[in-house]
């Protein structure tokens, strides 16, 4: 069974080390799929593919996988949602970051043997800030997501939600350039 959490950490680890510029999300997809299939002999790895080809039956709150790897026979299923955001917006990036918590979710309960979400920021508001209520008390100062969490801004502002199963707790690790992640596994 691959360790998802040991093969990001060697992948920010080797990021930094080559001096390669993570510069948007789809970079961030990019390099770190490459990163992967130097690493992983004998599975294939493979970007925004559809849960339906994974014969999943069930209705998903997302379709495509950002990244995916499995083995020949698809014994071993693993998939990895990433966010960079680079637009501000925080309480609604926040909003997705726990959507892709779901999704992930979603497939490990469909017989996945491992998801995970990655989140690489730059901005300091994801992490630290004057308000630590709502969403923010999150990702701020409890540094674990769970139970119901409400759509923080527009129109479905504290009407629409999703609902994890599960606590998911977190660690921002800090990288160079004043980037931070952290990984939630499920």
């Amino acid at each position: 069974m691959l360790d998802l959490k040991d093969l990001v950490e060697r992948f920010f680890l080797y990021i930094e080390a080559e001096s390669i510029e993570i510069y948007n999300e789809f970079s961030f997809q990019h390099e770190l799929g490459l990163f992967l299939r130097r690493e992983l002999k004998g599975y294939t790895i493979q970007f925004e593919r559809n849960v339906s080809y994974f014969s999943i039956s069930t209705q998903t709150i997302k379709k495509e996988i950002d990244i995916s790897i499995f083995n020949e026979d698809k014994s071993e299923r693993y998939a990895i949602e990433l966010k960079h955001p680079l637009n501000g917006q925080y309480p609604e990036q926040m909003y997705s970051f726990v959507k892709d918590i779901k999704f992930m979710e979603e497939l490990k309960e469909s017989g996945f043997t491992k998801t995970a979400v990655v989140v690489l920021v730059s901005d300091r508001p994801f992490y630290e800030g004057r308000s630590n209520q709502g969403i923010y008390k999150y990702f701020r100062k409890e540094y674990q997501v769970y139970g119901e969490i409400y759509k923080p801004t527009g129109a479905m502002k504290d009407k629409e939600s999703i609902i994890l199963k599960e606590i998911y707790n977190f660690k921002w690790q800090q990288l160079e350039d004043n980037k931070k992640y952290f990984m939630i596994e499920i």
